[in-house]
């Protein structure tokens, strides 16, 4: 998943002083096989292998059941919201995992499979193609959702003035005051209805949902008005991109039969059973962060409880307490408890503020200090080449003007522009849109961002070191996304 760890934690273990690890599969087994036989993960896996709409049935129910769990029954007090909220982390959340990733990764095994029996590497590119427009991917069903928005919006008048005369901040709090134009404020509504519980950094509960702040939301929505050629339109490009992936199917299909009927029937069914749950990839995440949006929705009641006795300076303090404490602080008033409680949470907001300003974090760090990424990224610079490099992720090439964005909320990317990050999540795959390519620091080919590229055929480089450092707003560059090189000018 993430390319430049793997590097460098196979360069750590090539290390003599790391002689004493011994890399064997058994230990690794030993764990992770009871582990798949509780999760029923060879069940999942050989039915979606054998009986793949009945794989896609079950996962419906069990999302389904799994949604309605999360729920908590009316009446209940703050100390049974923490309860709730901290018997969903301690596992129930992640029954999701086992449930559903067998069916992606049967995906991805079956086409492994159709390339191994049509030529492999040398069908990369061919194999790739059959990746775009797949179904069943949430993120970008999410992305063509928004964009839809978009368009009514800008059939509206007075929702197209309002989002290209106000700042997104100025709109998110109409929309809370109800004062948005009507048009815009019911569309936003059925959006969050369905996704309000996405968010940039999602996986961490104590950042506001969509539905808490929808700013960003109402930033990429202005963003996308900007967007005139209807050939550049994301819907567009998705249905083209599901052509292309049916065709790339027909023809591997086809060339397989010229070896043989046999071969072309499990190439055939290798490729469909790719297409039907490639695009499950996204579901884990998406179903995780839908429970982590619960567990952040109760103990925010909680922290209001806390807040309103007094307990706490604001409900917001309460996601820098951890559970434990909260529960000493609903035990009942003790003025001495509450300002102790109080001081954490200020000593805890400074070293939060500090950690945000970071700009660098290490992948690896040694016992001796010694970070390994340092020395292979020194030198790659002092090689003196201008050219950047990482791992492909998204074929294609395009050349033009770079757009570096640390922080996706509030941004602005021009319709074409390559999108440079250091990493993305769901959270930012609305951006992806109009971009024109995309490099990222972090990454690996089946990261969220290389999917989401992938999807739209969005020309992608992941994993390049100091992109966000080495590239620079307005620079013109030429992103090849197959040879995964980003060379500047």
């Amino acid at each position: 998943m993430e390319a430049r760890s793997a590097m460098v934690v196979r360069e750590v273990f090539d290390d003599p002083e790391f002689s004493v690890i011994r890399r064997t599969p058994f230990g690794f087994l030993r764990h992770v096989l009871p582990a798949a036989a509780r999760g029923r993960v060879p069940e999942t896996a050989l039915r979606a292998l054998f009986r793949p709409r009945a794989a896609l049935r079950r996962l419906d129910s069990f999302t389904r059941h799994y949604a309605e769990d999360l729920e908590l029954g009316a009446g209940a007090g703050p100390l049974d919201r923490l309860d709730h909220a901290e018997r969903l982390l301690e596992g129930r959340l992640f029954a999701i995992v086992p449930a559903v990733l067998p069916l992606p990764a049967v995906g991805f095994a079956m086409l492994w499979l159709a390339g191994r029996l049509i030529g492999g590497q040398d069908r990369r590119k061919d194999l790739e193609m059959v990746l775009r427009g797949l179904p069943r991917n949430v993120t970008t069903e999410m992305d063509l959702e928004l964009w839809r928005l978009a368009a009514a919006a800008k059939d509206d008048r007075d929702s197209r003035a309002a989002l290209e005369s106000r700042e997104p901040s100025a709109l998110a709090a109409d929309f809370k005051a109800g004062t948005l134009p009507p048009a815009l404020h019911a569309g936003l509504v059925r959006f969050l209805d369905r996704y309000g519980h996405r968010a940039v950094a999602e996986i961490d509960v104590g950042m506001p949902r969509w539905s808490d702040d929808p700013t960003h939301i109402l930033g990429v929505l202005a963003n996308y008005l900007r967007l005139t050629d209807p050939a550049m339109a994301p819907d567009v490009q998705f249905s083209r991109a599901q052509a292309e992936a049916e065709a790339a199917v027909q023809q591997l299909v086809g060339e397989a039969r010229r070896r043989g009927r046999a071969r072309a029937l499990v190439v055939g069914a290798a490729l469909s059973r790719a297409r039907l749950f490639a695009g499950l990839r996204e579901m884990p995440k998406y179903q995780l962060v839908l429970g982590l949006a619960e567990v952040r929705k109760q103990v925010a009641l909680v922290g209001a409880a806390l807040a309103s006795e007094g307990r706490l300076e604001s409900p917001e303090d309460i996601f820098f307490l951890d559970f434990g404490e909260a529960r000493q602080a609903l035990q009942g008033p003790d003025p001495q408890g509450s300002r102790t409680l109080r001081g954490l949470v200020v000593d805890r907001r400074a070293a939060y503020a500090t950690e945000l300003g970071r700009r660098h974090i290490p992948r690896a760090l040694l016992s001796d200090g010694t970070e390994p990424e340092v020395l292979y990224a020194a030198a790659r610079v002092a090689a003196g080449s201008a050219t950047l490099s990482g791992s492909p992720a998204s074929a294609g090439s395009v050349t033009a003007r770079a757009r570096v964005i640390l922080d996706p909320v509030g941004a602005h990317l021009e319709p074409g522009e390559i999108l440079v990050a250091p990493s993305t999540d769901p959270g930012w795959t609305p951006l992806f849109l109009t971009a024109g390519g995309l490099v990222m620091e972090m990454g690996g080919p089946n990261s969220h961002g290389a999917v989401v590229a992938r999807e739209y055929g969005i020309p992608a480089v992941v994993g390049v070191p100091e992109a966000t450092v080495r590239l620079a707003t307005g620079q013109r560059i030429t992103v090849d996304g197959g040879a995964g090189t980003i060379v500047p000018g």
